[in-house]
């Protein structure tokens, strides 16, 4: 008998030096967080750039700032937490960028560096850090900074450029007309826009949500590189698709308010870009299906009966929130598993 069958035989089993026995999971994958968080970022840089193009240096010195403010907060937190430091994941550098596209490029600079401090500190570093958050810290400093209504209504009109970076806007000499959203909660169609202005992006609202085209070839980019899986955008954007075609406002045909509903305000941004974070969704594809159809619901319910225009935003913090009791219900029975 075999000095390991011995072992064996007596209840002890003895492994050759070159095994090395580790729990799940065994698969590996070259992905680190550093490289997904620089591609979502590398897809959003085509919406970003057309931002600065139809609205001016402005919205390139809110975009800096953002980045900027968020990067200095998450270092600051880090340093005085006594944490290991993670702004060169990128992950810091990615909400100022989206916190900086959420805002109208006439919106001041102080609140940009609000948003990243909330989202960075509150949201993000007081719940551990990366991968601990409940919510998306981007999507919930967007929030966050409706406090300030009147600053975050500041729109103007696409390729009305704003290239004064010290000027300070009010209500009264920024607002130069209404989102498409606005009247499309009126029941009409927006007189000055046209649905191919909306899909380009020729089109005023906050500075990384006006061209669907380019935030819809972010999207490819990152479905491309498998950084995303379709699950959640499809069936966020299918669903507001199917309830306005359903269920359209006024006497606008049916198909133009369906394709205008999706088009118009941050539905791209956030189905594409928002709602897929990995930490605040899903992780089982059944799961991501009904979280996703859930985000249209809310979305479209808000749109129609809440005092607010735009509902993409607190449609997915809302469905943040439910995502871990998703993956309860969605996830597969372990082989050879009991009830859980």
């Amino acid at each position: 008998m075999t000095d390991n069958q011995k072992n064996i035989n007596e209840g002890a089993v003895s492994y050759p030096e070159l095994l090395s026995v580790s729990p799940s999971p065994h698969i590996k994958n070259p992905d680190t967080t550093q490289s997904i968080m620089l591609r979502v970022i590398i897809a959003l840089l085509p919406a970003c750039m057309w931002g600065v193009y139809s609205f001016g240096l402005r919205a390139a010195e809110i975009l800096v700032i953002c980045v900027a403010s968020s990067v200095l907060f998450e270092w600051l937190f880090q340093k005085i937490m006594k944490r290991k430091n993670t702004v060169a994941d990128f992950s810091a550098a990615l909400t100022g960028l989206l916190i900086g596209m959420n805002l109208p490029a006439a919106a001041p600079l102080w609140l940009g560096v609000a948003g990243s401090l909330f989202a960075i500190v509150v949201v993000k570093g007081l719940f551990g850090g990366i991968g601990k958050n409940i919510v998306n810290p981007a999507l919930a400093a967007r929030v966050f900074m409706f406090a300030w209504p009147a600053e975050m209504g500041l729109f103007t009109k696409a390729g009305e450029r704003i290239n004064d970076l010290s000027v300070t806007f009010t209500g009264a000499d920024a607002i130069a007309g209404a989102t498409p959203l606005a009247s499309l909660d009126a029941g009409v169609l927006p007189e000055d826009v046209t649905l191919f202005d909306m899909i380009l992006g020729n089109t005023g609202g906050c500075i990384g949500e006006v061209s669907s085209v380019l935030l819809i070839l972010g999207g490819i980019y990152l479905l491309f590189t498998k950084v995303i899986t379709w699950h959640i955008p499809v069936a966020f954007i299918g669903t507001v698709a199917v309830l306005t075609f359903a269920f359209p406002i006024g006497t606008v045909s049916v198909t133009d308010f369906m394709l205008s509903s999706i088009f118009s305000g941050g539905l791209m941004l956030g189905a594409i870009f928002m709602a897929t974070d990995y930490v605040t969704s899903p992780v089982t594809a059944k799961g991501q299906l009904i979280y996703g159809i859930g985000c249209g619901l809310i979305t479209v319910f808000i749109r129609y009966f809440g005092g607010y225009l735009e509902g993409v935003s607190f449609a997915i913090l809302i469905m943040n929130l439910l995502s871990g009791y998703i993956d309860k219900v969605t996830m597969p029975k372990r082989f050879g598993g009991g009830k859980s």
